[in-house]
């Protein structure tokens, strides 16, 4: 179900975009916005965990310096049947992680020393099982796929309020007014479907972790302990990178939760519990 989610608001940011390049320029427009957005998304591709690892500050982990946490993220690891990704440790004591890369033979693990500190062996097993989770759905490409048809709108849109449209024939440019309601509302529009791709993905996320460590109550535990950090010493994080981390790092709720990368941690614990319930039952129709 969350794959069906994840491929229908990916079509629907494909449908926003044809359809905005069409009303501003045509094909030529279409065609000249999406290709500069996909340059500059490519690069950013290529260099996601590099990128996001030095906004934090990350540094990187070996084995002798943090036995445990490195032994946990290579049990885990080789139970998700991918390879090992690299480890890293972020200096302060607020509590997040996020994992980072274009596939999982070039992924990273990021942890916070906050988080490290604050959760028990079992909460911190199930994060880092729900980071590894996000390698292994490869969520990291479908981030930069909806990145770069949501940047190719964005800009489409700044070109059409710079220049009002793309049309050479001044009798086939948009209505003023439509052109201000466009050049505003869709990136809006944009931003909102981004998010909405980002929340399902925590949500397939979650149930990863509860699939490699057996153990759903203990990601939900976890993530109540995370919530109340939070509120307490809030992160210092880029809006941009904001979709990577595994709690939501801004302080309060938007309209709706519509602008929020994550969804409400109080249903994320609901879904966890149900799935802990379906999962004792499956144990007791094996046992009997």
């Amino acid at each position: 179900m969350n794959q069906l989610k994840t491929v229908a608001l990916l079509a629907l940011l494909t449908g926003l975009l044809v359809w905005m390049g069409g009303v501003l320029g045509g094909q030529t427009g279409l065609f000249f916005g999406l290709l500069m957005a996909a340059l500059m998304n490519l690069g950013s591709w290529f260099f996601s965990d590099k990128i996001a690892l030095a906004a934090y500050g990350a540094q990187p982990v070996s084995p002798a310096a943090a036995p445990e946490l490195y032994q946990m993220v290579t049990k885990l690891s080789q139970k998700a049947g991918i390879p090992t990704p690299a480890v890293y440790l972020i200096p302060t004591p607020a509590v997040n992680a996020f994992a980072t890369g274009r596939d999982p033979e070039h992924a990273a693990v990021a942890v916070t020393q906050g988080i490290v500190q604050l959760l028990p062996a079992d909460e911190l097993e199930a994060v880092i099982a729900h980071e590894l989770s996000h390698i292994l759905n490869r969520d990291t490409l479908t981030q930069a796929i909806a990145a770069t048809i949501g940047g190719a709108i964005s800009y489409l849109a700044q070109m059409a309020m710079w220049f009002g449209g793309f049309a050479t024939d001044e009798d086939n440019r948009p209505n003023p007014i439509a052109l201000l309601l466009l050049t505003l509302l869709a990136p809006v529009a944009a931003a909102i479907v981004q998010m909405g791709i980002s929340r399902t993905r925590e949500f397939a996320a979650d149930a990863g972790s509860a699939q490699l460590t057996g153990n759903p109550r203990a990601l939900a535990k976890a993530l109540q302990r995370l919530e109340a950090s939070a509120r307490q010493i809030p992160m210092d994080s880029n809006p941009a990178f904001a979709p990577l981390l595994i709690i939501e790092p801004l302080t309060g709720r938007s309209f709706a939760n519509l602008f929020s990368t994550h969804p409400q941690t109080e249903l994320r614990i609901q879904k966890l519990l149900e799935l802990e319930q379906a999962m004792s039952q499956v144990e007791l129709s094996q046992v009997g």
